[in-house]
């Protein structure tokens, strides 16, 4: 089963909940305005409209608990960034450490292509 990714290391998790609020569970329709979309994901998300729209719009004062972005993972079929990214990381690392060892010309190809292919998933 393979699922979207929404946001990067430095996206906030108020920045990943309004995004995914309007990008996937409120998406833009045909004759919909952004006040109707705040209404449908208050709706769909159980939440209150002014607690909805202050989440659409990433207010300052917000933040989002455990529990709220489970929620908005679930509701939106999008997973929060931050996991991924520090599982890349952690192979990217792996694989520089394959560069110091005694076979790091035997090795350096594959770690090449192998940092690219991360690149590549990091991007999506």
């Amino acid at each position: 089963m393979s699922e979207k990714q929404l946001g990067k290391s430095e996206m906030s998790s108020v920045d990943f909940a309004a995004q995914a609020l309007q990008r996937y569970v409120a998406p833009k329709a045909d004759g919909h305005n952004v006040k109707d979309r705040i209404r449908l994901a208050a709706r769909r998300m159980n939440w209150s409209f002014s607690r909805t729209k202050d989440v659409w719009y990433a207010a300052p004062r917000v933040s989002i608990d455990a529990d709220e972005l489970r929620a908005i993972e679930e509701a939106s079929g999008v997973k929060y960034g931050r996991i991924e990214v520090r599982t890349i990381d952690e192979l990217i690392a792996k694989a520089d450490a394959l560069l110091d060892g005694p076979e790091a010309d035997f090795y350096r190809p594959l770690v090449d292509g192998f940092r690219a292919f991360i690149r590549a998933l990091d991007r999506t």
